[in-house]
């Protein structure tokens, strides 16, 4: 799998953190651009990188679109095994993108927008360790979570008119991963179709200021110094 667009590196210095962002069926890595320059002018000391999928559209024969997994007859039957299938390739990528620029996984973020989004919601599904957040745009699970993903954090963001991949599945999926034990946000907005619009945007960039991971906790908890000592009679008012 080829990196297409490199959206931005900082300008001095070493990347610190790594987003990895995945375009929808039938796209290419370019449709990501737009919202990789506004994570890099949030985050301008990492990597911001928009990937393009490994096969061309097979819907669409001859054009410039790329596919994740094929979509021709798809169903709820065979969806989770066409994306199984492209698994293995999709996590091989991050992880060769982890290596290239030395970020280890707390630190990486994968952004997926429809197609994109299912795979990427789907690999820290079925990767340990793989990303520390999952940022999914009008994307939904191939099938409901059996299991938290372990310290990851999953932003689900979706238009309440989408007609593409209507909310349902992602709110579904939302409820049965707090159910789990799991970090995850859903933000379902209305008046918005299949996009990722403007106002799912920032309501993603305020989850990634502000939503405090469990691990976090646990981390502080266990730096935090403990004070053992027997109180005096004075402390103890007799």
């Amino acid at each position: 799998m080829s990196t297409s667009v490199l959206a931005r590196l900082p300008e001095n210095g070493e990347p610190d953190l790594l987003f990895l962002l995945f375009h929808g069926v039938g796209a290419n890595a370019d449709g990501m651009a737009p919202l990789a320059m506004r994570l890099a002018q949030e985050y301008p000391q990492a990597a911001v990188l928009c990937i393009d999928a490994p096969d061309d559209f097979d819907a669409a024969p001859g054009g410039s679109g790329r596919q994740w997994f094929s979509i021709r007859g798809i169903d709820e039957e065979n969806r989770p095994a066409r994306v199984a299938a492209a698994l293995p390739q999709f996590v091989a990528t991050v992880r060769a993108l982890q290596m290239r620029f030395a970020i280890d996984w707390p630190r990486t973020a994968l952004i997926g927008f429809s197609q994109g989004a299912i795979m990427a919601l789907e690999a820290v599904q079925a990767e340990p360790a793989l990303a520390g957040r999952v940022l999914a745009f009008s994307g939904r699970h191939a099938t409901l979570p059996a299991h938290a993903p372990q310290d990851t954090c999953v932003h689900l963001l979706h238009g309440m008119a989408d007609q593409v991949v209507p909310p349902g599945p992602a709110i579904e999926a939302a409820r049965r991963l707090v159910a789990l034990g799991a970090d995850v946000t859903a933000d379902v907005l209305p008046d918005i179709g299949h996009t990722v619009d403007p106002r799912l945007v920032e309501r993603a960039i305020d989850q990634l200021r502000t939503f405090l991971p469990k691990r976090a906790w646990r981390e502080a908890f266990s730096d935090a110094p403990v004070v053992s000592r027997v109180a005096s009679s004075r402390e103890l008012g007799s």
